[in-house]
């Protein structure tokens, strides 16, 4: 289940981009990016000790295949996602597994500031050639504040790993 919304919500957020363009980029933060940072928290638990970063990696491609099948005019931001993506999930990777004697939400959000940081920044450049400092900085706060919300919504009823 959770690999589905997180397919759907990285492809939903890549095609939303490919056709509102930079603009649209604060709102997929908060609502499908922040979602995607929480499902992936939840499949690292899920998944620890069971090829984690192949199946973290598949998945990433995956979405990225996926948006692109959609709408082939999307490709660039589809390889955007695909890279923003690859590099926020080894840096979120990395922050939530090395803070595993903090409870859950505390390792989800820590690990949400890190992998938020990587893909506003190396999205925008590779999607549109720059970073608009402003949108990147609202991209950032945005995908920090909606992981926060989505990672309660998907750790409520968790056990503490």
């Amino acid at each position: 289940m959770y690999v589905l919304i997180y397919i759907t919500a990285v492809a939903a957020a890549n095609l939303s981009v490919a056709h509102f363009g930079p603009v649209s980029t604060p709102f997929n933060a908060f609502l499908l990016i922040g979602l995607d940072l929480a499902i992936r928290d939840r499949l690292h638990l899920d998944w620890r000790g069971r090829a984690l970063w192949a199946r973290m990696a598949g998945l990433i491609a995956g979405a990225g295949i996926i948006s692109y099948l959609l709408n082939p005019a999307s490709g660039i931001v589809s390889v955007a996602s695909l890279v923003a993506f690859s590099a926020a999930a080894a840096a979120s990777a990395v922050v939530f597994q090395s803070t595993r004697r903090y409870p859950v939400l505390a390792r989800a959000n820590g690990a949400n500031v890190a992998g938020a940081a990587l893909d506003s920044l190396i999205f925008p450049l590779i999607a549109f050639g720059t970073v608009f400092p402003t949108i990147a900085g609202l991209q950032f706060l945005a995908k920090v504040a909606g992981g926060a919300i989505w990672s309660w919504l998907v750790f409520r009823r968790a056990r503490p790993a």
